[in-house]
């Protein structure tokens, strides 16, 4: 082939056509026309003799050649910005969609002071916050380009994938004020109340069941909720006894009693994670340095 037959503008466009698998979204990105970006993945499939993007259920699909041409191009595309010396583009200049996905432990205390910085230091990047269906969902949805960014517990992922860990959680006990087991809080008081458990599948069973098996106790669950955000509430009204994650607790303390388990439950990591093809994107890596800044910046648990 001969090279100079190549416009590389087509490279450029196809490696936004295959991270996002949505022409709507690579135009946004690219700062093109939707009719522009269509036309480049006609000549795309041309230069490659292949259909590239598929239509599928819930959008395109990259074909076979196309997963296979996705990291090479990566790859040939960072070298190209080297070689030329291309200038990292300016936050504060981008119009991109970042796409996040995270359960709600984070979100409620997250999204408000994130876009607020995101408004100052680039406020042409549009943050899209989307719903919560697990954390296997969420790594899919950052393979087929569907997420950008995931905020969560991801105990394993493949090398397709960046993670890095944002914090540790811990636990505590919360309860009403005036709460009969709060005076002389032990094992026995915890467990002589019902439970409220947070389960975004409808479970009965938690981590602090697998720990009291370990001891051959069990609990009561009086109430299961699917969000940690119902949890104050429903404790607030009743004598369920909650144990929630610390940036789970309300911020209404004088209501409640907050307390430490009466036994060691171990916490868990909280993880930022993203899909190794989208290093290169200066409006991901944008967010990704706002939402570390803000994890780093929260105060010590109670």
């Amino acid at each position: 082939m001969n090279l100079r037959s190549v416009d590389l503008n087509l490279l450029v466009i196809l490696g936004a056509l295959l991270d996002e698998a949505h022409v709507s979204r690579a135009a946004e990105r690219l700062g093109l026309s939707q009719p522009a970006t269509s036309g480049a993945l006609d000549r795309c499939r041309q230069l490659f003799g292949d259909p590239l993007l598929e239509r599928s259920r819930g959008g395109m699909r990259p074909t076979p050649r196309a997963e296979a041409l996705r990291e090479p191009l990566k790859a040939v595309l960072e070298e190209l910005r080297a070689l030329v010396g291309a200038p990292e583009p300016d936050p504060a200049r981008l119009r991109q969609t970042v796409r996040l996905v995270m359960a709600d432990l984070p979100t409620s205390t997250v999204v408000g002071p994130l876009y607020a910085r995101l408004a100052k230091s680039a406020p042409g990047i549009t943050l899209a916050v989307q719903p919560w269906h697990g954390a296997a969902a969420a790594l899919e949805a950052l393979a087929r380009g569907a997420a950008d960014l995931a905020v969560s517990v991801f105990p394993t992922v493949d090398a397709g994938f960046r993670r890095e860990e944002l914090l540790r959680e811990e636990y505590r006990v919360l309860m009403r004020r005036g709460h009969p087991a709060a005076s002389h809080f032990g094992l026995e008081e915890w467990l002589a109340w019902p439970h409220l458990l947070v389960s975004g599948r409808g479970g009965t069973q938690g981590s602090l069941d697998e720990v009291l098996a370990r001891l051959g106790r069990t609990r009561r669950v009086g109430l299961v909720v699917p969000s940690f955000t119902m949890a104050p509430a429903a404790v607030a009204g009743s004598d369920l006894i909650a144990m929630l994650p610390t940036r789970c607790l309300p911020s209404d303390a004088e209501s409640f009693a907050i307390l430490e388990p009466p036994i060691t439950v171990e916490g868990f990591p909280l993880h930022l994670a993203w899909h190794r093809r989208r290093d290169g994107d200066t409006g991901l890596r944008h967010v990704a340095g706002l939402i570390r800044d803000l994890f780093a910046e929260e105060r010590p648990p109670p």
